[in-house]
């Protein structure tokens, strides 16, 4: 967002704290903290990069600089309008993450993954991560491949992360081998909105 129309930094900061979209939280199977990240919670509008990056240095990143770490990234119900930072934001507070907060960054787990995610994270986000990072995350389609990858009794989850996953149950072309389609499914002429419209009309016939 625009930084003269942002609230007082203070503000910020209370927002994101109260939010909890960044929570340190569990354990993966190797026994390395958790970084949780709730993209549902974030809220875009009314936060900046430079609140995002300053929150992250003193509340977050001080217990993450001793060893490596996971992150599990829960996608959720985000939407591009409403808790999407935009490119040039999410630019900014990556490329303000110090390098051995990076380094000891072993895995990034992408939860609910959508069409348009993958689409933009095999383009935009190649170019804007290290390869090393980018070739760090794995798609997660369902919670329950979650727990071959972190420890299930030490992460609880917000509700509306299981109540999609009901909902995949009942349409699974919603998250059925995408990995393989999506690249074949985003051409020049076609818009992003277009091809998920087309499996929604696919799982509601």
């Amino acid at each position: 967002m625009n930084s003269s129309s942002s609230p007082p930094l203070s503000n910020q900061l209370h927002l994101l704290g109260k939010v909890e979209v960044f929570k340190l939280h569990g354990r993966d199977k190797a026994s390395r903290n958790v970084l949780l990240i709730v993209g549902k919670y974030f809220p875009a509008r009314s936060v900046s990069s430079q609140a995002v990056n300053v929150y992250l240095k003193d509340k977050i990143f001080p217990f993450l600089k001793d060893g490596p770490f996971t992150v599990v990234y829960i996608h959720t119900d985000v939407h591009w309008t409403e808790n999407f930072p935009g490119v040039s934001n999410l630019k900014a507070i990556y490329e303000a993450i110090p390098i051995t907060i990076k380094n000891n960054i072993e895995a990034v787990y992408f939860l609910h993954p959508g069409l348009q995610a993958r689409v933009f994270f095999a383009t935009v986000g190649r170019l804007m991560l290290d390869t090393e990072l980018y070739n760090k995350v794995k798609y997660v389609k369902r919670v329950e491949f979650l727990w071959e990858y972190v420890r299930r009794k030490e992460m609880e989850l917000p509700p509306f992360v299981y109540d999609h996953d009901e909902k995949l149950e009942f349409c699974p072309v919603m998250d059925s081998e995408l990995e393989n389609d999506y690249l074949r499914l985003f051409s020049p002429s076609p818009s992003v909105d277009s091809a998920v419209s087309t499996y929604s009309m696919r799982c509601f016939a």
